[in-house]
């Protein structure tokens, strides 16, 4: 396993939390333009429990889709981006900087960073991003994701009309707990994708500086590796998203516990649909978050390199008459 340097390149001062912040933020949000319809079809194929009639056609990823946009108009796909833009540009500066804060808290004493201490900086940044934005941002996303209404329809109301609308009445009829529903199992998901995500993309990036023989990779190379280690993490905790998925559709049960809701939702997929559909809605996640990855990395290099360039002709530019 390769050690890496917490310094930026050509052994200069790491990026500012506010170059992180603001490359981050604007990631996230190219991120979410992309991707978003993909998002809403992989919640839509975990949400289904209808058992296929006997030579019934498969409800796949295409089927999904198509179905969504002939019954609720293209909008339709878009159902609960603005509860993802709200929450992405705070998700993605806290990912970032805090990966950055982990990652030199667990740097030795001449600033290299192991394989390992990647890992555990990537994994801490995905709780923090979990508890912090992620977790009340998707139980909004859902409840809105999860309608069936027809947008072409002006007469079919909706429950929920927007973002907020969405929030403010999971707030008023659930509580404010419910908006942190499946904290620990968002928190999980969160953790070890970006263990997986930050430690491949790493590995890889440094591999391929190695050969290149220098710090500035093209923006392919950067897109590829993005997209590669992006798909690790969805096929490592596949399970973990579906289940969180139906725990933050429903409302809680007076008197039952989040461990016990968990293993009640658990025991009734495996009973009433099989082990299949633990990985139900995995192939859009995957194109939902590989894409992502590859949108978020390449843009948040461009971003950091450009504010980089910024930073240090501002720093030179304080010596010059």
């Amino acid at each position: 396993m390769s050690a890496k340097s917490t310094q930026g390149p050509g052994g200069k001062k790491p990026a500012s939390a506010a170059t992180n912040l603001i490359a981050g933020g604007g990631a996230g949000m190219m991120e979410a333009l992309a991707c978003h319809p993909l998002d809403t079809i992989k919640v839509r194929m975990q949400l289904s429990r209808r058992a296929r009639a006997p030579g019934a056609p498969k409800r796949g990823f295409l089927r999904t889709g198509t179905e969504i946009v002939k019954r609720e108009t293209p909008l339709g796909l878009y159902k609960g981006l603005g509860a993802v833009l709200t929450g992405i540009i705070p998700k993605m500066a806290i990912r970032f900087t805090s990966y950055e804060w982990y990652k030199q808290l667990l740097a030795d004493q001449e600033g290299t960073v192991t394989s390992q201490a990647t890992f555990l900086a990537g994994l801490a940044a995905g709780v923090t991003e979990a508890v912090a934005v992620v977790t009340p941002m998707e139980v909004v996303k859902i409840r809105l994701q999860a309608q069936h209404h027809s947008m072409a329809d002006p007469l079919d109301i909706p429950k929920y009309r927007n973002a907020a609308h969405a929030m403010y009445t999971v707030i008023k009829e659930e509580g404010f707990g419910a908006l942190y529903r499946g904290v620990s199992l968002t928190a999980l998901r969160q953790g070890s994708n970006q263990a997986v995500n930050f430690t491949a993309y790493s590995e890889f990036r440094a591999r391929l500086q190695q050969y290149h023989g220098t710090n500035d990779l093209p923006g392919y190379e950067t897109m590829f590796i993005g997209l590669v280690s992006g798909a690790m993490g969805p096929l490592s905790n596949a399970p973990i998203d579906t289940i969180k998925t139906r725990l933050q559709k429903t409302p809680a049960e007076p008197g039952q516990t989040a461990i016990g809701r968990i293993m009640a939702i658990s025991k009734d997929m495996w009973k009433q649909e099989g082990s299949r559909s633990f990985y139900k809605g995995i192939t859009p996640r995957i194109m939902r978050v590989a894409p992502g990855q590859a949108v978020t990395f390449t843009v948040y290099e461009y971003l950091k390199g450009v504010l980089e360039k910024g930073r240090e002709m501002m720093e030179g530019g304080k010596y010059e008459e």
